[in-house]
């Protein structure tokens, strides 16, 4: 990172002592001091969910640029760099805009407490509303009620990808509870396209949605999509689409395609923009494989897979993928954060890898020790043994299995710890 956004970034980090705070109160008074910029954007598609919210997010931007769209895009967390966060018309953030548009938020907001999300989320508005472009994507923080990005008065749609439990701690312990707070983005008359949902999460949305007045676009009851002869299928009233399978990897980016694709049909796109959704979408750190640089060079001849899942459905999804690629046996380097279920995301990835090789997160006060990963790891039957870096971990691994598949997997903290040691180029 460049030092002059770097410096206002650390400054940022100072101005509340919580990293997660969930309110708006903050937002709306920052917001009245730099113009609202949240009243000026281009057409807003607003995405929460606990998993898939951006490979979905991707997925549509991909279909939208395909057509000559301009798109703005807000993600979180980064990976490599903070400025993976913002896309401007298409184009990451250059650092002078940046620093520029960081620093006007740093001087209007003063002294005053607010996280450090709230702030660079309300610098981002900031940009995208003095930005020309023809679409917005804002992708949640956490939850969706309270999250500093739910101050649109009226998306043009709303998404709510597959909901499942994480953040317990912020969000609430039963589904119920979670779908609630992801379900704060539905706005009153305002299309929602809903991914798969387990019972209890969809009866809490359509509450919602029926108080709100806003139409449901449903998974399983409005719009269906599968596979089919290694093509995929996707039906809506308005037809049916046969179209390549997704480009990103894993059984699981077939429902995430189907709401790009649903959404995009509600916005009034065509079929070549659905199709340029599932074969051109690139999202890093989910089951990618890293082709080139210094640590594919370290694991050659294995190969070298990053992913950055997290919770228990993660490893489901995972899993799942990992049992459509057996040419090669899998062994996994993990790092995890103290604040995840790690005994929840291990055990399904129990039965198809070989091995589990512990790191913790460099640089992540709140990494669970490696020992302590490879003993999770242990006993729901996965062999583990512990590396001081994924740089070790790498080296035996390959020295004792060279034909592997080395999956680094467990968080996106060393997903982007794993890019920038790769030096992976950023588009």
């Amino acid at each position: 990172m460049s030092k002059g956004s770097d410096v206002i970034l650390q400054r940022m980090m100072t101005l509340h002592p919580k990293i997660i705070d969930l309110t708006l109160d903050r937002v709306w008074r920052l917001l009245d001091l730099v113009d609202h910029p949240e009243r000026r954007l281009p057409p807003v598609i607003h995405v929460a969910g606990t998993n898939g919210k951006g490979s979905t997010q991707a997925m549509i931007r991909a279909g939208m640029e395909a057509k000559g769209k301009r798109v703005h895009a807000y993600t979180s967390p980064h990976l490599a760099r903070f400025h993976e966060r913002i896309r401007l018309a298409g184009r990451l953030i250059s650092e002078p805009a940046l620093t520029e548009v960081l620093d006007r938020a740093y001087a209007a907001n003063g002294p005053e407490s607010i996280t450090f999300f709230e702030i660079t989320t309300v610098a981002a508005l900031m940009a995208f509303a003095e930005t020309p472009a023809d679409y917005t994507l804002l992708e949640v923080g956490l939850g969706g009620r309270l999250d500093a990005t739910n101050v649109i008065d009226r998306p043009a749609l709303t998404v709510i990808t597959p909901v499942d439990l994480d953040h317990q701690a912020y969000l609430g312990e039963t589904l119920a509870e979670i779908a609630a707070e992801k379900a704060g983005i539905i706005k009153r008359g305002v299309p929602c396209v809903v991914g798969p949902q387990h019972d209890e999460s969809l009866t809490v949305i359509e509450r919602i949605a029926a108080r709100h007045g806003a139409p449901l676009l449903v998974h399983g009851q409005h719009w269906h999509v599968s596979t089919e002869r290694g093509r995929l299928v996707f039906q809506d009233e308005n037809g049916l689409l046969d179209l390549p399978l997704p480009r990103l990897a894993g059984p699981h980016q077939i429902v995430n395609a189907g709401a790009a694709i649903a959404s995009l049909r509600v916005l009034g796109f065509d079929e070549a923009a659905c199709e340029a959704a599932v074969t051109r979408a690139e999202w890093p750190a989910r089951m990618q494989h890293l082709r080139e640089g210094r640590l594919v060079d370290l694991a050659r001849p294995a190969e070298l897979w990053l992913d950055g899942g997290h919770n228990p459905a993660a490893g489901v999804v995972l899993a799942e993928t990992l049992r459509d690629r057996t040419a090669r046996p899998t062994h996994l380097i993990c790092g995890m954060l103290n604040t995840k279920d790690i005994a929840g995301y291990l055990r399904p990835l129990a039965g198809v890898a070989q091995s589990l090789t512990a790191v913790s997160i460099p640089g992540e006060a709140n990494t669970i020790p490696a020992e302590e990963t490879a003993a999770h790891a242990a006993k729901v039957g996965l062999p583990a043994e512990v590396a001081g870096s994924v740089e070790e971990a790498i080296s035996r691994i390959t020295a004792a299995h060279p034909e592997a598949r080395i999956l680094i997997c467990g968080s996106l903290y060393l997903a982007g710890h794993v890019l920038r040691a790769n030096e992976t180029p950023l588009s």
